[in-house]
């Protein structure tokens, strides 16, 4: 059974045994990503992730930090999203003071040499370029790009080349300050931990700081920007992504919806993977799917077509989306999509790394601790009728975004299309 306690200085922290492993994993979630930022700091949560390897005072270099994890076989890495950073280390059971240790001294002690931190904007302008010349890897960026507009979750969370290049040290420095607090910090151990865990967790991790206002926050938008919004660029295959609004974690039709983008994208033997690659032969990939924030969400659909057909392509996309709206789907189809999820929540949950991940985003986010066990049943709970009314909610033809990367100029071709009845 999951614990959860919240240390004096308002840090909140998760204990998920398993112990069917000789493993152990600290996941440190905290509250704070690109949705935070305002446009002259575009990118720093970003950044200030990256730096957080770059050296403490007591491991002043980044080889230092990442000798003393290999010395013992370690697994660790970071993450920034939209809504939240992560930093975790996976280790053999005894060596959990360690990664205890270390991911407290990176988030409470990092250096922010300014001589580091020069060299890493390099570094990420690599990333950025990287993304934008692969349009597979920044499809996703374009299309809530597209859809959120100007709001801080239509913006690529690695910043822009301009202010990663001038970005002053103390900016990145004071964005830390206002963003990384022990009441907006998680900490959760998930594995085979001792008893000594807690004593640990307490002493690296409960040291006094700050509450923290919200700061840069801004609340999604009501409604999407609808239309059609293309990335010129010269490809031998276009890349769409095409989709509308859905729904916030923690929305009574979530699973309902997550049912219905499987069956419509989901797999390869789904609506669209038949119809617009098997049958077709449009596109080599295609899939759907749903991105749930605290207070929004979006579903789209995302594939990589024949540059000759993609006006067939669209129009196909179109008419499976409107008949699942129409038509619903059937038994058949809701029980395979349970299946699969069944399948894939106990896959993925096998190890610690997982696990923690399982229970510490559900409780950043919504203050929740259902076990797998819990959830499947809501999953399992979904009828045909409650996936034709999230069909009906999200899927309405007039109300689509539509984001392309490749040869085009003119989007009058593309809205005629999403304009047919």
């Amino acid at each position: 059974m999951v614990k959860k306690l919240t240390l004096p200085n308002g840090t909140a922290v998760l204990f998920c045994p398993l112990r069917e492993t000789e493993a152990v994993t600290v996941l440190v979630l905290v509250k704070v990503g690109s949705r935070y930022e305002t446009k002259d700091v575009t990118g720093v949560s970003h950044f200030i992730e990256h730096m957080m390897f770059k050296g403490t005072r007591r491991r002043p270099s980044s080889l230092a930090l990442s000798k003393e994890l290999d010395s013992v076989g370690a697994e660790f890495n970071a993450f920034t999203s939209k809504d939240h950073t992560g930093y975790y280390v996976k280790v053999v059971r005894e060596h959990l003071p360690l990664a205890l240790d270390i991911l407290s001294d990176m988030l409470h002690h990092s250096l922010f040499k300014e001589s580091e931190l020069n060299r890493e904007r390099g570094v990420i302008i690599e990333e950025i370029k990287m993304y934008e010349d692969n349009p597979l890897m920044s499809l996703g960026d374009l299309f809530e790009g597209s859809l959120y507009g100007a709001h801080p979750l239509g913006w690529n969370i690695a910043g822009t080349i301009p202010i990663m290049q001038s970005v002053p040290r103390a900016k990145v420095l004071k964005y830390l300050r206002a963003q990384y607090h022990p009441d907006r910090t998680l900490v959760v151990v998930a594995g085979n931990y001792s008893s000594s865990a807690k004593r640990l967790v307490g002493k690296h991790f409960g040291g006094a700081g700050q509450r923290g206002a919200l700061h840069g926050y801004q609340k999604a938008p009501m409604m999407i920007r609808e239309g059609v919004y293309i990335k010129n660029k010269d490809t031998k295959q276009v890349h769409l992504g095409f989709g509308t609004m859905g729904y916030p974690l923690g929305h009574p039709d979530i699973e309902a919806a997550t049912l219905l983008s499987i069956i419509l994208g989901g797999t390869m033997s789904s609506r669209l993977f038949i119809s617009v690659r098997e049958r077709k032969g449009l596109c080599y990939y295609i899939r759907a799917g749903l991105n749930a924030y605290e207070d929004t969400g979006n579903f789209g659909v995302f594939a990589g077509v024949d540059l000759k057909r993609v006006e067939l392509a669209l129009k196909t996309i179109i008419d499976e989306l409107k008949n699942a709206r129409h038509k619903g789907v059937t038994k058949e189809e809701l029980t395979r999509a349970k299946e699969y999820i069944r399948g894939k929540v106990t896959l993925d949950l096998e190890d610690s790394a997982s696990i923690a991940e399982w229970y510490g985003k559900q409780y950043l986010f919504l203050q929740e601790l259902k076990t797998p066990h819990e959830k499947l049943k809501r999953y399992l709970r979904v009828t045909m009728g409650d996936v034709k009314r999230a069909a009906v909610q999200m899927l309405d033809h007039r109300r689509y975004t539509l984001a392309l990367i490749g040869p085009f100029k003119d989007t009058r071709p593309f809205e005629k299309i999403l304009k047919r009845k």
